[in-house]
């Protein structure tokens, strides 16, 4: 008896792994930052013309693309994403590869996202006969910045009939042959924030003329850590970070102003809510106290990824049947934030961690770092791992 689909998946993809892997290093060579993406998303439509797919859609959301392939028997519907922006790093990599885009970079395995499931889509579409049910591969543009491509393709119709939807991130943290995955919130919410203080400025001889907006931006950055150890649970999980504090010009004049900026990370919706609340009161008050005032521009980004039970289970067990089941391990939550969070608001799905470290190929760096590189057999991986989870989902709905 012919063994299913998902069970050959990973020979079938081994057909196309070169392919797979110059589609990779030519994305990686030509970069496109978010939102200003053109010519990724052309060669993907491209590509996915040549499989004769029964619909593409481009400039979806903006810039992103999603190819519809209709099944040879009936089923559900399931999607898989990918994401295809850069990132303004400078590429410093000593590899024929390395970006020809002065100052921009694939420094978080997105070129990788979109070669695996290009070849994906390309075996799932010379086997679409075998297919019970419909897969809509999402190509999504500016992953990286907010307000992120994902929630406009959703409002532009990309899950439109859509039963679940399954996603994967290369991850240079994990070991190549790994997979990490969980079920309920495994990425936090993003939130930043910017603070402007007001003070009275003077000279640093006469201190009591003035009102310091040095000293008031101290205590409020002081204040703010409260939030996490006085205000929140110690069960939940919540990070209030000022990233920047800019003030003054000389060393003997008391600043006038200071403005700092700064994120906030959480799993739940009403740690998130409070957050934002105490940031607000904390800096009011904080600058009323020592005689100055403050404004707070707070911006909510993406929402935590929190990945549904039954799906994140179909996921360990392709997982399992791809890399064995003692190289899945359970994901711990990261404050890392990703807009893949926006279509499981929508419909089910689970996202899922797939290894792509390897010092030995020089895939040593952390995401975002301007040596950043990955294993490269780690997308035959991903691409195995989410075309079996869509295809066992549509056994699942039998």
């Amino acid at each position: 008896m012919e063994n299913k689909l998902h069970e050959r998946l990973g020979q079938l993809l081994k057909q196309r792994e070169q392919q797979v892997i110059s589609w990779r290093r030519h994305l990686h060579q030509y970069p496109e930052l978010s939102f200003q993406e053109e010519k990724t998303p052309a060669m993907i439509a491209e590509i996915l013309r040549g499989y004769s797919l029964d619909q593409i859609r481009t400039g979806v959301g903006g810039r992103g693309v999603v190819g519809l392939l209709k099944g040879g028997k009936p089923g559900p519907t399931v999607a898989i994403r990918a994401d295809f922006d850069a990132l303004p790093i400078q590429d410093q990599k000593d590899v024929p590869y390395k970006s020809r885009v002065p100052g921009v970079m694939h420094a978080c395995g997105h070129d990788a996202h979109t070669s695996g499931l290009l070849g994906l889509a390309g075996v799932l579409a010379e086997h679409r006969a075998e297919i019970p049910g419909n897969i809509v591969f999402v190509f999504q543009h500016a992953e990286e910045e907010n307000p992120g491509g994902a929630i406009a393709m959703v409002e532009d119709g990309a899950l439109d009939g859509v039963d679940a939807i399954f996603g994967a991130h290369l991850w240079s943290s994990c070991p190549y042959g790994h997979v990490w995955i969980a079920s309920g919130p495994i990425m936090a919410s993003v939130d930043d924030f910017a603070i402007d203080i007001q003070g009275r400025g003077g000279h640093g001889a006469v201190p009591q003329e003035t009102i310091d907006s040095i000293v008031i931006g101290s205590q409020v950055v002081t204040n703010l850590q409260t939030i996490a150890s006085r205000n929140i649970s110690p069960i939940d999980s919540v990070v209030v970070t000022v990233g920047t504090f800019n003030a003054g010009d000389n060393n003997n004049v008391i600043a006038d102003s200071c403005r700092m900026t700064g994120t906030v990370r959480s799993f739940s919706p009403e740690v998130r809510d409070r957050a934002e609340q105490r940031v607000k009161e904390i800096v009011a008050g904080t600058a009323a106290m020592l005689g100055g005032s403050a404004k707070v521009e707070y911006t909510r980004g993406y929402p935590a990824v929190v990945n549904t039970p039954a799906e994140a289970e179909i996921v360990r067990a392709a997982a399992s049947a791809v890399c064995g089941e003692q190289k899945v391990e359970q994901m711990t939550p990261t404050m890392g934030g990703e807009d893949f969070s926006y279509y499981l608001e929508k419909v089910p799905g689970a996202f899922v961690f797939i290894g792509a470290g390897n010092p030995e190929v020089g895939a040593a760096y952390p995401h975002h770092h301007p040596r950043f590189d990955i294993d490269e057999r780690a997308m035959l991986i991903s691409a195995e791992v989410l075309g079996r989870s869509a295809l066992l989902y549509m056994e699942q709905q039998k």
